[in-house]
C-alpha cells in the first residue's frame, strides 16, 4: 500500500532589499511552472520568501519596518501565486511576515501558510521559537532582531488533512527544537514543511560557523527519524545584502535519510515522490509511541527552566 505525493522543495537565492514583492513572486511562479512540468503536487518555499531577511537591520521608523509585512493574504502582489496554484493544480507552503489586527491591537508574526491545489488557504502556522535578540547590539556585523519584530506564535502546533495525508508546518529555528517534531508527531503528522533563512556566520559563537550545514541537517534528520515523518526543509540561500545564507534545501525520509538536496545557492527546485505510508515503518516499530513512550517520566520537559 502506498500514498504517493510528489514534493518540490523550491529554494530561493538571495532577495535584495530593493527587490519588489512582484519580482519575488515572479521567481516563485517560475519555480511552480518548473515543478508542474515534473509532476509536483506540492511546492515548499522558504521562510520570509517575499522580501529580504529584514531582521538583520535595526529600524527606528515603524512604517519602514512594517513595509516588509503583509496586511492581507493574498494581497494584490501575492494573488498571482494563488492564481498559478489554481491554474496548475499545485499546492504550496509560503513563509511571510504577517501583520494582524487581533485583540484590539496590531500584532506581528513570522508566519507560514498551506495552500491547496484550488488556491485556497487551508492552514496557517505562526513561528514559536524566535531566535536572536531584542535590543540592537553594535558589536554584531548584522543584527538578528526577530525577538524585537515578531511575537511568538499564538496558535499552537496545528495539523491539516490535505494532499492525501496529515500535514504540519514549522519555521526556521523551530527545526532545532525536538519538541516541534514531537508535538506534530503526537497529532499524526506525516509530512512537516519548514522554510529557513540561516546565516552561515553566527556572531555569538563564530567557532560554530563551519558546523552550520551539519547542524541544519542533523536536527531535521533526527526529527524525521525519531518521529517517523517526512521533513522538507527549504532555504533562502546565497549572499543576501552582504550576509551569507546557508542553502542545502532538502527532503528527508522518515528513516532520517536525505533523499534529495539542493546543490546551488540560487533559485533551485528539487523533487521527490514521497510515500506517506512509509511513516509506518518507524511508527509501528522502533518508535511506536503507544508501546514504548514513558510520558509519566517526562514532566521536567514542561516545567519552566
Amino acid at each position: 500500500m502506498s500514498r504517493l505525493l510528489r514534493i518540490g522543495a523550491a529554494q530561493l537565492g538571495p532577495i535584495a532589499r530593493e527587490e519588489t514583492r512582484a519580482q519575488a513572486v515572479a521567481r516563485m511562479i517560475e519555480l511552480m511552472h518548473r515543478a508542474h512540468s515534473q509532476g509536483v503536487e506540492l511546492v515548499v518555499f522558504p521562510e520570509l520568501a517575499l522580501t529580504t531577511f529584514f531582521p538583520r537591520w535595526f529600524f527606528e521608523d515603524q512604517a519602514e519596518l512594517e513595509a516588509f509585512f503583509e496586511r492581507e493574504m493574498p494581497g494584490p502582489e501575492t494573488q498571482p501565486l494563488f492564481d498559478t496554484a489554481r491554474e496548475l493544480g499545485i499546492g504550496f507552503y509560503l513563509g511571510y511576515a504577517e501583520l494582524a489586527w487581533e485583540e484590539g491591537r496590531t500584532r506581528h508574526f513570522n508566519t507560514s501558510i498551506l495552500v491547496d491545489r484550488s488556491g485556497a488557504i487551508v492552514g496557517k502556522y505562526r513561528k514559536m521559537h524566535l531566535p536572536g535578540h531584542r535590543e540592537p547590539e553594535s558589536w554584531r556585523p548584522f543584527q538578528h532582531l526577530e525577538k524585537r519584530y515578531f511575537e511568538p506564535g499564538n496558535q499552537g502546533f496545528g495539523t491539516w488533512d490535505a494532499f492525501g495525508g496529515t500535514m504540519g508546518m514549522a519555521l526556521c529555528n523551530d527545526r532545532r527544537w525536538p519538541e516541534t517534531y514531537r508535538m506534530l508527531a503526537l497529532q499524526g503528522v506525516e509530512l512537516m514543511m519548514l522554510g529557513y533563512n540561516t546565516p552561515i556566520h553566527y556572531p555569538p559563537v563564530p567557532a560554530h560557523d563551519h558546523l552550520q550545514g551539519f547542524h541544519n541537517h542533523l536536527c531535521m534528520q533526527a526529527g524525521a527519524y525519531q518521529n517517523g515523518m517526512w521533513v522538507v526543509g527549504v532555504a533562502k540561500a546565497g549572499r543576501e545584502e552582504g550576509c551569507d545564507l546557508l542553502g542545502q534545501s532538502c527532503i528527508i525520509a522518515p528513516t532520517g535519510e536525505i533523499v534529495a538536496m539542493a546543490s546551488t545557492l540560487e533559485d533551485e527546485l528539487i523533487t521527490y515522490q514521497c510515500d506517506l505510508d512509509r511513516t509506518r515503518e518507524i511508527r509501528e516499530h522502533i518508535f511506536n509511541f503507544t508501546l514504548h513512550r514513558r510520558p509519566e517520566t517526562y514532566q521536567l520537559i514542561t516545567q519552566p527552566g
